[in-house]
């Protein structure tokens, strides 16, 4: 059946009413199934060497995420182009300034921990999609910039002190954290880090070892190690999910035009429609009060 509505001003284009709470799609498995990822309770840390592919998975994420509604997005890119595109849409877009990034992380753990004191007020254990409560959806793309370029040494470790913080409590209070680094090694990716993450995707490593860092010891000796993907094979990684086991996939790939089509077409789509100029933003007031 065609619906047909009126064309107006100030008329919203009709789309699908996406969730962050609904499964993110982000490719396919070996077998041609498309792979999806419940986001919103799991982190995602994804690694591997430059070209692999990481990039394509996190714009997937990103642009599920601005055309969801309810959703808001913080994201930490030191190159500033790989998240560009979605820098408008954004509540905090922290290029390389770590002293922003500190502050900003320090925030989203004000945050995360005002949820909780709700959550056990209305004893709860987990926040859901009726609660009302925006997701706040943070990534971050190159990690080691921040926890091993920028600043001083004790800049370092308290970046990533609060990020693990948030890591272990952003899960079940709507504030998901997906993580990416061309550098998979113990100094970036301690095993404190790793094991936080549910998800995890090994995209083209040189090394059993450097596999090994981002999926978890052993999974290379057992015959699942991205150091086997083709260096022509791009966007392919061994994805570590539901079932516990690690699975070749294919990260569905976005071209930059597809990117600025999308991230144009979220912004159209969150404008301001029928409300005053001074009209405060939907749920703006939680993380106003964390600043």
């Amino acid at each position: 059946m065609t619906t047909t509505i009126p064309t107006t001003a100030d008329a919203v284009p009709v789309g699908a009413g996406l969730s962050m709470f609904d499964p993110v799609f982000i490719g396919i498995d070996e077998f041609g199934q498309p792979v999806y990822l419940d986001v919103v309770y799991h982190n995602l840390l994804a690694a591997g060497e430059p070209g692999g592919g990481k990039s394509g998975l996190i714009n997937n994420i990103c642009g599920h995420g601005v055309l969801c509604d309810n959703t808001r997005l913080v994201l930490f890119d030191a190159k500033l182009v790989e998240l560009g595109p979605w820098r408008d849409l954004a509540d905090a877009f922290i290029g390389p300034d770590i002293d922003q990034g500190i502050s900003v992380l320090r925030r989203l753990l004000t945050v995360a921990t005002n949820r909780y004191t709700w959550l056990l007020a209305n004893r709860r254990r987990k926040l859901g999609p009726d609660d009302g409560m925006s997701v706040i959806l943070t990534v971050i793309d190159e990690l080691a910039m921040f926890s091993t370029v920028l600043g001083t040494k004790q800049q370092q470790e308290e970046f990533s002190t609060l990020l693990r913080g948030l890591v272990s409590l952003g899960r079940a209070c709507g504030m998901p954290v997906v993580a990416a680094t061309q550098r998979p090694s113990w100094d970036i990716i301690p095993a404190s880090l790793r094991d936080l993450f549910g998800y995890r995707a090994a995209f083209r490593c040189t090394s059993l070892n450097s596999s090994n860092i981002i999926l978890g010891q052993g999974w290379a000796e057992q015959g699942y190690t991205a150091s086997d993907i083709s260096p022509t094979n791009q966007g392919a990684a061994y994805l570590l999910a539901e079932g516990g086991v690690p699975r070749r996939i294919k990260a569905a790939y976005l071209t930059d035009s597809d990117i600025y089509n999308i991230a144009d077409y979220a912004a159209w789509t969150r404008r301001p429609v029928g409300t005053s100029a001074n009209a405060p933003a939907a749920n703006s007031t939680e993380w106003e009060m964390a600043a």
